[in-house]
């Protein structure tokens, strides 16, 4: 029977979780831990063949936590069990020697399934993570230079929603997923941002959006009559605005000229 170990910080997750392992005759729960230290003193004394870690937690987080597993000389396999589907968290937590990643959203059988695999020394990963892993190793130069082009679609989503003003509550229900992988989410796009606050990030998403070249003398915009194509305000050696000159006096047809015209 493999003894399995469960680190999580939030006691609700970790009785439904050892409750459908516990239902697998495969399986034992040996003990459970609310964090990373705590998780590293307990598994000392239970000796597990598989310890669960959760990616995201108060205090040390999983990274750190599987890190200081990997030092230690307990003969087990770590699998990390998390919200996040982050493109970063996934290449971190393998270089950190995880033997499994898989997210929390996986259907309930498939949790004891792929822990199996798991347990014959195969590296277990979510199926939808496959292809972020094949993206980041086939193309890592191939990346943009921007500072955001290494957020998900997720990631960009929820920044704007930060640039709109919503908060986690708005946020989750906007794009139908909890609050606490919104927070997950904001975690990670500040890390991969070198942010700080939200914030931060609602100012940066301001100041980073694209502007015209030609914004503040736009030729579509309320002053497009004054516009001169072949003369565009703000050419090298032009002024920066049309001018409002008045017309030269010669220009004015005197009496007599329209007379002399007729």
């Amino acid at each position: 029977m493999i003894k399995v170990m469960l680190i999580d910080d939030h006691a609700l997750f970790r009785k439904g979780v050892g409750q459908i392992i516990s239902d697998n005759e495969n399986f034992e729960i040996v003990g459970e831990a609310a964090s990373g230290q705590e998780g590293l003193d307990c598994a000392q004394k239970l000796q597990p063949d598989m310890v669960l870690i959760d990616l995201n937690m108060k205090g040390m987080d999983g990274l750190e936590t599987l890190r200081r597993f990997k030092a230690t000389d307990l003969d087990a396999r770590y699998i990390v069990l998390t919200v996040s589907d982050a493109e970063e968290d996934l290449l971190e937590a393998l270089r950190a020697g995880a033997d499994g990643y898989l997210l929390k959203d996986m259907e309930p059988e498939d949790l004891c399934t792929n822990l199996l695999k798991a347990s014959t020394g195969t590296t277990v990963l979510q199926d939808r993570l496959t292809e972020v892993l094949k993206n980041a190793l086939l193309e890592p130069a191939t990346k943009k230079n921007t500072s955001d082009s290494g957020l998900t679609d997720r990631e960009h989503e929820i920044l704007q929603c930060l640039a709109d003003g919503l908060n986690n509550k708005t946020i989750a229900r906007n794009l139908g997923i909890s609050s606490t992988t919104v927070k997950v989410h904001i975690k990670n796009l500040l890390r991969k941002l070198n942010l700080t606050s939200r914030l931060e990030a609602a100012v940066w998403k301001h100041q980073s959006k694209p502007r015209c070249e030609l914004s503040g003398c736009c030729p579509f915009g309320p002053d497009r009559e004054d516009w001169n194509f072949n003369n565009p305000p703000g050419a090298p050696g032009k002024p920066n605005a049309p001018s409002q000159q008045a017309a030269p006096q010669s220009a004015v047809p005197s009496k007599g000229d329209g007379i002399a015209r007729r």
